[in-house]
């Protein structure tokens, strides 16, 4: 008897790029000294000692081990507004928040909201490929718009323009971007949400490296600063790499109250609702622990310093842009596939990233470095592995 089928949506996406780099890199011997994982976006650093102290205790109260509101735990509602309102000088109500296990759901959770079957979405060449692969799997379509290499790929708006038709949902982008690294200026953020509420359309901005932004504390653009910002605008947001708790799994969107409205009806079907321990803990320290956040971005920082420092003294190897948690570099070895040089990389060198090929189409010559989980003595010995490695 044959087997069943699967759904063609899903079998034939690639698998997931983390655990097939990671496993490359498993077959490296030690032989330059330890692995140095660039590959996944994670803290290189613990939650603060009051984040797990409130994790513990909420763990075992037995008052939070049934099930939440579909929308989050109000207490980080009313949280999350308070401090979007204050960080973007805007007025943002619980109402128009809706808490979600990672922002990889916050966007699925968003997508399933405002768009169906034959719809498209336009995603930025090149694109995060958890964006793109929720989109295959959901059955809309995936267009893209072309950023500009030559300006630390930043999006070229005629191109955004030019894919815009009826059919098109929403244009996505991220801030600071996975995989460049990329900071999108404000005056073009603006154009494109001043494009958007033209069409009609969505503007879905993922802000989930914002806390890493160079800027510090300063507002990181002014699209909340509209008076209908809440019509055409969805913010996505992750808690996992401010709070150290990626495996908690925490993201949020900030939206007009009736799209929150439409997420809840998803996310009854998703999930019900969010993890409730690690909302408690976030709730509870958002604002108490700004300088200890603070004092990580000054961390991350200087990890990108020393990448670029580090990369200055590889020739061969040239930053096309960095930022927050990315670098997106280019190799040196034109017209050799972007997968087998990261893979060589890993097994034989001890550096894990991810090639450039998952990230779309014409990426070959790309690399993206993830440099946040890397100390920054442990990138200082990127130099002689880049300098050496050869194919």
């Amino acid at each position: 008897m044959p087997n069943a089928p699967f759904n063609p949506a899903v079998k034939t996406l690639s698998p997931p790029p983390i655990p097939l780099v990671q496993q490359w890199g498993s077959r490296y011997t030690g032989k330059y000294g330890p692995r140095l994982d660039l590959s996944q976006a994670v803290p290189g650093y613990p939650p603060h000692p009051s984040i797990l102290k409130t994790l513990g205790e909420t763990a075992q109260d037995p008052a939070f081990t049934g099930y939440g509101n579909i929308e989050g735990e109000d207490i980080l509602r009313e949280a999350y507004a308070d401090h979007v309102s204050a960080l973007y000088k805007t007025s943002a109500s619980p109402q128009n928040v809706h808490i979600t296990s990672g922002c990889n759901q916050a966007f699925i959770a968003a997508m399933m909201a405002i768009a169906g079957n034959g719809d498209s979405i336009l995603l930025s060449n090149p694109f995060y490929f958890n964006h793109e692969s929720t989109l295959d799997m959901l059955g809309i379509n995936v267009r893209t718009y072309e950023t500009d290499p030559d300006n630390g790929f930043i999006p070229d708006l005629a191109s955004i323009t030019d894919q815009l038709d009826d059919r098109v949902k929403a244009i996505v982008l991220i801030s600071p971007n996975n995989p460049t690294g990329a900071i999108y200026p404000d005056d073009l953020l603006q154009e494109i949400f001043s494009l958007c509420r033209e069409k009609g359309i969505w503007m879905v901005l993922d802000e989930t490296y914002r806390d890493f932004l160079p800027l510090g504390d300063s507002t990181p653009h002014n699209l909340l600063a509209h008076k209908n910002w809440k019509q055409h605008f969805i913010q996505l947001y992750s808690f996992s790499k401010s709070f150290c708790i990626p495996g908690q799994r925490l993201g949020a969107v900030l939206a007009g109250a009736d799209l929150i409205e439409q997420i809840a009806k998803v996310m009854d079907n998703l999930q019900i609702c969010a993890p409730r321990t690690p909302q408690i803990a976030v709730a509870k320290t958002l604002e108490h622990l700004t300088d200890w956040r603070e004092e990580n971005r000054q961390e991350i920082s200087r990890r990108a310093e020393t990448l670029i420092s580090v990369l200055s003294e590889c020739p061969a190897w040239q930053v096309k842009a960095i930022g927050a948690y990315f670098a997106y570099v280019e190799h040196p070895f034109s017209g050799t596939s972007s997968v087998e040089i990261a893979e060589k990389l890993a097994s034989l060198q001890g550096v894990t990233c991810i090639p450039g090929a998952f990230f779309g189409k014409e990426q070959e010559p790309y690399l993206r470095l993830a440099f946040a989980n890397v100390s920054v003595d442990e990138l200082k010995l990127l130099k002689d592995r880049l300098n050496n490695f050869s194919l």
